[in-house]
């Protein structure tokens, strides 16, 4: 659902399914923005972005996290991890569009 809105607000949008073809992704496509689930297979999401972040290539990349697990440790976990901002699902598309504009403005500055 994500990805169609995204792609329909304007967003050039790529999809991974595990978090090892995240990192692929990552490396491969260099994004502006990484909006990282972390409950991704194979390799979690938390995880993900410890690799991206030690990684000179995609270190400066904003990583959004994305969670249905509302525990205040998640948010804590993410932060440490290196993910710039943290969303839990579900949350409205709408929502999740101010936040990736919030984070690549506050990129920008």
């Amino acid at each position: 659902m994500f990805t169609e809105f995204l792609s329909f607000s304007g967003f050039r949008v790529a999809q991974a399914s595990t978090g090892r073809e995240a990192l692929a992704q990552a490396f491969s496509l260099l994004p502006d923005l990484i909006l990282m689930d972390l409950s991704l297979p194979e390799l979690d999401g938390l995880e993900a972005t410890r690799c991206l972040k030690s990684d000179e290539r995609t270190k400066r990349i904003p990583i959004v996290a994305l969670t249905g697990h509302a525990l205040a440790g998640h948010s804590k976990d993410a932060k440490e991890a290196g993910c710039d901002s943290f969303l839990t699902k579900p949350c409205l598309p709408d929502a999740l569009v101010t936040e990736i504009k919030r984070v690549l403005g506050a990129r920008g500055r």
